[in-house]
């Protein structure tokens, strides 16, 4: 299985109109992969707040409209990041968008873990309630967003849903790559899984951004790792490890709690 993660840089110079349309022509040229990955809320910035209401777009909306098509004309299954959804009631939450070969919506997925504690995200954003899995013709995606990642009984819910490879677009900010990077590999290890995690690049609202967007295999060997700009990170893995990896070390068997 082939997967490509595209960690864009977001320049506050760049109009989002103009932002969509450049990523868009990105994810055309992946075309002969499986699976493109792009990071969450990359339309904004994950920390431009400000810009939240001002870009927050319906479901269905202009990037909804753009990435779908993306997906189409490419031929692959396009995990669009995220964007900030505003429901018909008013309400925004930070929501994933995942679209099939044939830019049909797959799936969508409202964040659970929202980040600022009392300001930002926290106190702009809706939470999500429901856990989201997309079932892809070799591999099953569990799906989570950026600080979800801290969260491991998130994922242990994925996995008992029947995920396999774990993507995860996130905004990290450039001062905690280190917990990125170990994170990543945790999640990995403790649910014999792939992880895919694209980040960002740039610097959103004053905030650097870590990038190093990375895959992670079921023993938590790193496959693949991108540096801090923009880049396109390209990976070649075998979803048949996660069953035998499950089936050499039984570990998740033994869970009891």
């Amino acid at each position: 299985m082939r997967a490509s993660l595209i960690q864009i840089a977001v320049d506050e110079g760049e109009s989002v109109a103009s932002r969509r349309l450049r990523v868009a022509s990105l994810v055309r040229d992946q075309a002969g992969a499986d699976l493109v990955v792009l990071p969450e809320l990359w339309t904004t910035g994950a920390f431009a707040f400000e810009e939240f209401g001002r870009e927050a777009e319906p479901l269905e909306g202009p990037t909804y409209e753009v990435m779908a098509k993306a997906a189409s004309d490419a031929g692959v299954w396009l995990h669009a990041g995220s964007i900030p959804e505003r429901t018909p009631e008013g309400t925004l939450y930070n929501t994933s968008l995942v679209f099939s070969p044939s830019g049909d919506l797959a799936a969508s997925y409202r964040k659970i873990h929202r980040f600022g504690f009392d300001k930002g995200e926290a106190v702009l954003m809706g939470r999500g309630e429901e856990l989201v899995t997309v079932r892809l013709p070799d591999t099953t995606v569990g799906v989570a967003t950026c600080y979800d990642l801290r969260f491991p009984e998130l994922f242990r819910g994925l996995v008992d849903a029947g995920a396999e490879t774990l993507v995860i677009p996130a905004g990290w900010p450039e001062r905690r790559r280190a917990h990125w990077t170990l994170l990543a590999q945790a999640r990995a290890v403790e649910n014999q899984a792939f992880v895919l995690a694209c980040g960002t690049a740039g610097t959103h609202a004053g905030v650097p951004q870590a990038g190093h967007s990375i895959v992670v295999d079921p023993w938590g060997e790193v496959l693949a790792e991108a540096g801090a700009g923009e880049e396109i990170l390209t990976v070649e893995f075998d979803p048949g490890k996660v069953a035998t990896t499950r089936e050499q070390f039984p570990a998740l068997k033994d869970r009891v709690l």
